[in-house]
């Protein structure tokens, strides 16, 4: 017992509660859902799967964070070549066994027993996070020289490619801006910042003409002209009727049959929360996640050294930028590219590799004694 309330004391007990408090609205939104969805003919598992999924990776996840934590960050970076090798081993293996679930055609999920799946790449997102802090931290006195530049942008070019070759560009666009916000944090020059805009304004023609498909371009045409496009913007003309449906206190999760949305439970769920508790729900879904955001960047702050600083940074990029980019597609101000609510979007590994970045922080967090105040 004196352990464990050592522990309690030690840890951020805040961001332990910001991510439950994510993970019990994301399971009542669920239930909510397989609910209208039940029959009398399946069992009450086939029926209320999501829901237990997503409630048994939080507990598994919880545990699993509170068990890193006790680990020093520095030993776990360390370990890169173990943890390095598994994961993007795993990422290659689905070139032989990935299998793509329905509502999407990408192969980048495993297929384990019982029914459940494993998206490799959502693990390997602590893996680069991990490796690229501790690359950073390695040359933060060569920053300026033009090799160790080239190292850093090959690092970061490695994951992208072989996430594109695996045809889920959504991920690689996180991890790309998981990247670039370590980067920029970690004092990159601002000559190598107004090369990487330039070369951007370079690589959009080049994109768009020579890299992307044409169902891609279709969903930003559609965006620009949906009257022309009405099936590809189908999906999100019902998340914005459904969140302007919520008005401002909701239908209610269990009050009556809510507007559909195709795969609501996906990548569509900040609209059915939306309807279920109106704009004040919308304004409590991002109250959560940024509100973690912030909480992962004092953390940040606190650390003592860079590495433990870029790993919160890494962290509250994937938070950050996955919210971001899933309200605007859920408001139909940006494509549907296949990204995440975190904590919300049904998703076992999703929930899973979140709570594994969350020990990691909280491991960052119990490992240093400066308060944000004494810098």
């Amino acid at each position: 017992m004196k352990a464990i309330r050592e522990y309690i004391r030690s840890t951020d007990k805040f961001l332990i509660l910001l991510c439950l408090a994510c993970s019990a609205l994301s399971v009542l939104a669920l239930t909510s859902i397989s609910y209208y969805r039940s029959s009398a003919e399946n069992s009450l598992f086939t029926n209320y799967r999501q829901p237990i999924v997503q409630a048994g990776a939080a507990l598994f996840g919880l545990l699993c964070a509170i068990i890193i934590s006790t680990f020093d960050y520095h030993a776990i970076a360390a370990s890169w070549p173990f943890h390095a090798a598994v994961s993007w081993g795993m990422v290659i293996m689905t070139f032989i066994i990935g299998y793509a679930p329905s509502g999407t055609d990408n192969k980048s999920w495993i297929s384990l027993p019982m029914g459940l799946s494993l998206q490799p790449t959502e693990i390997a997102k602590i893996s680069f996070i991990l490796t690229f802090a501790l690359h950073l931290d390695s040359v933060k006195d060569k920053m300026e020289e033009p090799p160790t530049m080239v190292a850093l942008f090959a690092h970061l070019a490695a994951p992208l490619l072989l996430i594109h070759v695996q045809g889920d560009d959504g991920t690689a666009l996180i991890f790309l801006m998981i990247g670039l916000s370590m980067l920029f944090v970690a004092g990159l020059s601002r000559k190598y910042v107004y090369a990487g805009i330039g070369l951007g304004v370079v690589a959009v023609p080049v994109l768009w003409f020579g890299i992307m498909k044409d169902y891609q371009k279709q969903r930003f045409y559609a965006l620009m002209d949906p009257d022309n496009y009405p099936k590809i913007m189908w999906q999100q003309n019902q998340a914005r009727i459904s969140i302007g449906a919520g008005q401002i206190t909701g239908r209610g999760f269990f009050a009556g049959e809510h507007h559909p949305v195709p795969l609501a439970e996906n990548d569509f769920i900040f609209s059915y929360i939306s309807e279920s508790l109106g704009m004040l729900g919308s304004l409590l879904v991002m109250l959560l996640l940024f509100g973690l955001t912030a909480k992962l960047i004092a953390t940040a702050f606190r650390s003592q050294d860079r590495q433990g600083a870029l790993i919160c940074v890494g962290i509250s990029a994937v938070i950050a930028w996955q919210t971001i980019i899933n309200i605007g597609m859920n408001l139909s101000l940006l494509p549907v590219i296949g990204i995440t609510l975190p904590f919300l979007t049904a998703g076992g590994t999703s929930v899973l590799m979140l709570y594994l970045c969350m020990g990691l922080a909280l491991s960052v967090y119990r490992h240093n004694k400066r308060n944000l105040f004494d810098i």
